[in-house]
C-alpha cells in the first residue's frame, strides 16, 4: 500500500505520462504511410455557414479500399468547399470530384520517402520518451522534497521511487512498441 503523498506523485506522473502516449498517437496517426488513413484529414476545417468546422462534422469519411479516401458531404452544395479547403491544407493531396463524392486518391509512397516517415515517427517517439521521463524526474523530486522537507519516511520515499521507475517502464515500453508498429506500417508496400 502505497503512502498518500506516494500516491498523489505517482497519479500526477501516470496523467502525465498517459497524456504522453495519447499525444504520440494522434502524431502517429498523421504520419501518412500509404495506407488510406481518415485521421489525416483532421486538420482540414470547412467554413459551414460561417463556423470553422472538422471536415468530420460536415461529411462522412471513409476507406473504400487501401489507397483511396471517400467523402461523402451532407449537403452538396458543400463540394466546393470542401475541395478548397483540402487543396489549403498541408495533405498534399489533389481532390477528385463527380457530383456528389469527393475522392482523395493517395499516390504510392517512394522506398526514400518511407524512409524519411520513419524518421519523423521516430523524432515523435523520442519526444514522447523524454516527456515520461521527464514525468519520472518530477515525481522523484517531488518525493525527495517531501522526504527531505516533512520527514516521509526514507524506505517510503524508495518504494515509491521504485513504483514511480516501473510506470516509466511500462509507459517506455506502450511508446516502442507503437513506434514498432507503425515503423511496419510505413515499410510494408
Amino acid at each position: 500500500m502505497l503512502n498518500e503523498f506516494v500516491k498523489k506523485c505517482y497519479d500526477e506522473a501516470s496523467d502525465s505520462m498517459e497524456g504522453s502516449v495519447m499525444f504520440l498517437d494522434d502524431a502517429l496517426a498523421h504520419i501518412r504511410a500509404g495506407k488510406a488513413n481518415v485521421r489525416i484529414l483532421d486538420p482540414v476545417r470547412i467554413d459551414y455557414y460561417g463556423t470553422m468546422s472538422p471536415l468530420a462534422n460536415v461529411a462522412t469519411i471513409t476507406t473504400p479500399d487501401a489507397k483511396t479516401i471517400s467523402i461523402q458531404p451532407w449537403e452538396k452544395k458543400m463540394i466546393p468547399a470542401i475541395e478548397k479547403a483540402i487543396l489549403a491544407s498541408s495533405i498534399g493531396i489533389t481532390p477528385v470530384n463527380n457530383g456528389e463524392v469527393i475522392r482523395l486518391c493517395l499516390p504510392p509512397v517512394t522506398e526514400e520517402r518511407r524512409r524519411q516517415l520513419v524518421k519523423t515517427a521516430g523524432t515523435s517517439v523520442e519526444e514522447a520518451k523524454v516527456s515520461i521521463r521527464n514525468a519520472r524526474r518530477d515525481a522523484i523530486d517531488k518525493l525527495k522534497k517531501e522526504q527531505k522537507n516533512n520527514g516521509l519516511p526514507e524506505d517510503v520515499e524508495k518504494d515509491g521511487e521504485a513504483e514511480i521507475q516501473k510506470l516509466h517502464d511500462k509507459f517506455i515500453h506502450q511508446v516502442e512498441e507503437m513506434f514498432a508498429a507503425k515503423e511496419k506500417e510505413i515499410m510494408t508496400v
